[in-house]
C-alpha cells in the first residue's frame, strides 16, 4: 500500500509537470519577418518588446531588400514580409495584402563637406538622370556628381524613382544592397549624392532639404515633405498566419506600438 501509495505521487507529480511543460510550449512559438533592409530599426524594436512580453517567442528578421521579402511571403518563407513600398498590382493579384505600419521619409543625403543643403524634387530628378553633371549647376562647387543608389528591387530605390519620376532612367555610379553601404559610400565621397531611409541617416552624412522642406518626423507626418513612402507588411491572402505571427500583427499594427514606432524615427500609420 505505501509502495502504491508512492507510485500516485509521483504519478501525479509528472503530470502536473507535463502540464507546465505543455504549457509552456502552447505559450511560446515563433514570428519569422524578412524584407526591407530599411524597416530594420523599427521592426528590430518592435520584435524585441514583443520577445520580451512573450515568453519563449523567438522572433527574427532576415533583411534581404522588399522585393526579396515579398517574394519570401509569397514561397512561404516567412510570416510577414517587409516592404518599404506599396505593393504592384500584380503582386495584390498573386493573393499579397499589403498592411501600412508607418510612412518614412526619404532622406536626400550629401557628404558634410558639401555647402549644398537644399535642391528642389526637379533638380533632384535632374541630377539623377544626367541632365546636371556638376555641383556648381546647382550652388555647390566645381566637382562633377557621383550618382549613388539602390540596387534593382530595393523599396527605397522604388520609392526614390516614383516620387521623383525618375524610373529606369537614373545614371547611377554604384548600385549598393542596403541603406548601410548607401550611407557608407556618401560619407566618405564629398562628391556623392544618395538616398536613403531617413531613420537610418546618421550624422556621417548630410540630409538635405527638398523644396525648402527639411526631412523630420513633423514634415513626413504633415506631408509637407515631398520624398517619402510607406513601410509595409505583407500577408498571403489565404494563408493564416500562427497564432504568435497573427499577435505579433496584431500588436504592432495597435496603438499601443506607436511609441516604439515614433522613437524608431518613422511615423505611425495610425
Amino acid at each position: 500500500m505505501k509502495n502504491m501509495k508512492k507510485l500516485i505521487y509521483f504519478v501525479l507529480i509528472a503530470t502536473l509537470l507535463l502540464g507546465a511543460l505543455t504549457g509552456c510550449a502552447e505559450k511560446g512559438g515563433s514570428v519569422s519577418t524578412d524584407g526591407s533592409t530599411s524597416m530594420e530599426k523599427v521592426i528590430g524594436a518592435l520584435g524585441e518588446a514583443f520577445e520580451k512580453n512573450n515568453k519563449n517567442v523567438t522572433f527574427t528578421y532576415n533583411p534581404t531588400g522588399s522585393g526579396s521579402g515579398i517574394k519570401a511571403v509569397l514561397e512561404g518563407r516567412c510570416d510577414i514580409g517587409l516592404s518599404s513600398r506599396s505593393l504592384k498590382e500584380a503582386e495584390k493579384a498573386d493573393g499579397l495584402i499589403e498592411t501600412v505600419l508607418a510612412y518614412d521619409g526619404i532622406a536626400i543625403i550629401v557628404n558634410p563637406a558639401n555647402s549644398v543643403a537644399d535642391l528642389t524634387l526637379e533638380q533632384i530628378a535632374e541630377i539623377y538622370t544626367g541632365k546636371i553633371t556638376n555641383w556648381n549647376e546647382v550652388g555647390g562647387n566645381d566637382e562633377a556628381i557621383v550618382l549613388i543608389g539602390r540596387e534593382a528591387g530595393s523599396g527605397t530605390r522604388d520609392g526614390f524613382e516614383s516620387i521623383t519620376d525618375t524610373k529606369d532612367t537614373c545614371q547611377y555610379r554604384q548600385e549598393l544592397t542596403s541603406t548601410g553601404d548607401v550611407i557608407t559610400t556618401v560619407a566618405s565621397n564629398p562628391s556623392a549624392i544618395g538616398y536613403a531611409s531617413l531613420a537610418s541617416v546618421k550624422d556621417s552624412v548630410k540630409a538635405i532639404s527638398v523644396g525648402g522642406v527639411a526631412p523630420s518626423e513633423t514634415t513626413v507626418k504633415d506631408g509637407s515633405y515631398a520624398v517619402q513612402r510607406p513601410f509595409v507588411l505583407v500577408t498571403k491572402k489565404d494563408t493564416k498566419l500562427s497564432a504568435t505571427a497573427q499577435k505579433f500583427f496584431d500588436y504592432i499594427t495597435s496603438a499601443a506600438a506607436n511609441e516604439i514606432i515614433t522613437s524608431s524615427g518613422v511615423v505611425p500609420a495610425k
